[in-house]
């Protein structure tokens, strides 16, 4: 088993930094979707909520094989050609994870900004605060808090999820333990698979809940 762990090691990196850059670039992204759905502009309401449904209601090994395999079928303005096909594989599913990640981390965003007292929005426009100015100075420091705990689950979601990448052989810890399986005929490969899942895990748990203590303060 020890002569695994370099291997299993070295899919670990790609299943953290997929996690990592889509949940980070899903985060951005579902705050303006988040605020559209908040919108009163009815056209950019249902064009959110539509997004929001279509992400949330089909799998995600299924969006994963129509990024992959059917938007280059249709346009090969889809078409990811960087000359190395591991990249491209990444790429793929980087932009799947993240407009899934996306679609959940709106419902939260939007669920985290409602929770805030009207009297807030009140308070700040009395005092002068633009729209723009509430938000980025009142109710999205309150928000972050309450924040923290879902988006930590999403997160370690994600993270599980990232398995579903193997299915495009993109080189992760489940596609490298199903390589050693296969080569060595020995299913004892996944009890170091599974242990590196929890210890991967366990350190993203504990930096969460660091994060939700230390933003406690705007509570």
């Amino acid at each position: 088993m020890i002569t695994w762990v370099p291997l299993l090691l070295n899919g670990a990196r790609i299943t953290i930094l997929l996690t990592v850059l889509a949940v980070s670039a899903g985060l951005i992204l579902s705050l303006f979707i988040a605020l559209g759905k908040m919108s009163k502009n009815i056209v950019l309401n249902k064009a959110c909520s539509a997004y929001i449904f279509f992400f949330r209601g089909t799998p995600l090994l299924m969006q994963l094989y129509f990024i992959y395999y059917a938007l280059p079928m249709m346009s090969r303005i889809f078409l990811i050609q960087t000359g190395n096909a591991e990249v491209d594989r990444f790429i793929y599913a980087f932009i799947a994870y993240s407009l899934n990640c996306a679609a959940y981390c709106a419902e939260i965003i939007r669920a985290a900004i409602q929770s805030i007292d009207k009297g807030q929005f009140e308070a700040s426009r009395a005092l002068g605060m633009s729209y723009s100015q509430t938000f980025r100075l009142v109710i999205i420091p309150q928000s972050i808090r309450r924040l923290i705990p879902p988006v930590g689950n999403e997160f370690i979601m994600m993270l599980k999820d990232a398995s579903l990448v193997s299915m495009i052989a993109l080189v992760d810890i489940t596609k490298v333990t199903r390589n050693i399986e296969g080569s060595t005929r020995s299913a004892l490969v996944y009890i170091p698979a599974m242990i590196l899942y929890l210890i991967i895990t366990a350190v993203f748990t504990f930096i969460f809940h660091k994060l939700e203590k230390k933003y406690s303060v705007y509570e």
